[in-house]
């Protein structure tokens, strides 16, 4: 091999060949407890309804967590559909052997498209009879029923059909040969955010509004068709949201949506954020720390510099307002949060060396850090943060 730089020649044949093995954990990575998913799924579905199923929602990648790792141990835990958002997204479950359903909650609207959701056993989500008659038509031409559900918007403006029009179009799309409607659903916007069960909140309204569509359209209680309406959050608030499936996302995950009733629920948390010290070293009193200088020692301080950054999934925002773990105790993090590296404010450790794996989100100890937090300091939501983390961040699976 030559070097480029000093046209010097060098034989590396004597070396091994590293370049097949990196460590996974040269840098920074994400640890995921697949078994902490499967207890919380037997968790969550202890507050069921009798045969009340239940939906993994395993969309952006399971959360930031592996789609697969997570899929496979919602279903050891008693997941009996999934959901996904993108139709690679399911492919992708296809192909590494999952069986389970799988519903594409995002809308498919191009024939390539949903010829692609038929051929690979995956359930669309149809927002508007155009949809039904182009899924009609490719069950038709294969000799076969194409399988989806049917959403109807009760207050989300986003997705499904409008009420009226649904009421009006259901029995022509009932009648269409080869569509076989799987499910009919809809979505709360808030239900995160109500305090209390009051039945003048949003919430309330929509599952009203949706019972009444259901009324409408006549739906035969003895028919196969699951009517599901619950995210984590609605699904926590009360039994009256549950229907004949529930969605769970980020319960399942270990965090509650819904911070009065989080202790009661004993979930774990899947996720566990880890970084190496890439190097350590030693300033002096009124010395300025990283990008724009917004951090000045006040003491002679000893720094460690992890190889982690914004560029990872690490909020820049969150500069100057978290502290990483190490061996049970908290250390600050100090100066801007970079591209691809922030410093740590170690002074006074003398157990933390070049190398050493440092905590930021998970457990260390009896101290834990949560995205919660990150979630509240940053201003923003803990799907947020999970759904942030970069795809150079390695998942290592630890069960």
């Amino acid at each position: 091999m030559q070097n480029r730089q000093t046209n010097q020649i060098f034989n590396f044949d004597k070396f091994p060949n590293f370049e097949k093995d990196i460590d996974l954990k040269q840098r920074a990575w994400i640890e995921v407890k697949g078994k902490a998913i499967e207890a919380n799924v037997r968790q969550l579905r202890t507050k069921l309804n009798k045969n009340c199923q239940f939906m993994a929602v395993v969309k952006a990648d399971g959360y930031g967590h592996d789609a697969k790792v997570v899929s496979d141990y919602a279903i050891r835990g008693g997941a009996s559909q999934l959901g996904v958002a993108t139709l690679k997204e399911g492919i992708k479950l296809r192909s590494s052997g999952v069986k389970k359903p799988i519903l594409i909650l995002g809308n498919l609207y191009t024939k390539r498209d949903l010829i692609m959701c038929f051929k690979n056993d995956l359930m669309p989500t149809i927002s508007s009879i155009r949809e039904c008659f182009i899924c009609n038509n490719i069950g038709k031409q294969f000799g076969l029923k194409f399988s989806l559900h049917l959403k109807v918007d009760t207050g989300m403006s986003r997705l499904g059909f409008e009420g009226n029009k649904f009421i009006q179009q259901y029995e022509k799309i009932k009648s269409f040969d080869n569509i076989s409607i799987e499910g009919i659903y809809s979505h709360l916007s808030s239900a995160d955010e109500e305090n209390e069960l009051d039945p003048k909140s949003i919430t309330q309204l929509q599952r009203m509004k949706f019972n009444e569509l259901l009324k409408q359209i006549n739906l035969d209680r003895n028919n196969e068709i699951k009517i599901h309406l619950a995210n984590s959050a609605g699904m926590l608030l009360n039994k009256d949201f549950h229907f004949h499936m529930v969605r769970v996302g980020l319960s399942m995950y270990g965090y509650s949506p819904l911070a009065k009733i989080e202790k009661n629920l004993l979930l774990k948390p899947a996720l566990f954020l880890k970084v190496k010290v890439a190097f350590i070293r030693n300033i002096d009193s009124g010395v300025s720390v990283s990008y724009g200088g917004k951090f000045v020692s006040s003491r002679k301080t000893k720094l460690a510099v992890l190889s982690i950054g914004y560029a990872d999934g690490v909020p820049r925002n969150l500069s100057g307002k978290i502290n990483v773990l190490h061996k049970n105790k908290l250390y600050p993090q100090v100066g801007s949060i970079t591209m691809d590296q922030m410093m740590v404010d170690i002074t006074g450790s003398n157990e933390i060396k070049v190398g050493s794996t440092m905590v930021l989100l998970g457990s260390d100890g009896d101290k834990t850090i949560s995205p919660l937090e990150w979630a509240k300091k940053s201003n923003t939501i803990p799907w947020e943060i999970l759904c942030s983390f970069k795809n150079r961040l390695p998942r290592v699976q630890v069960d």
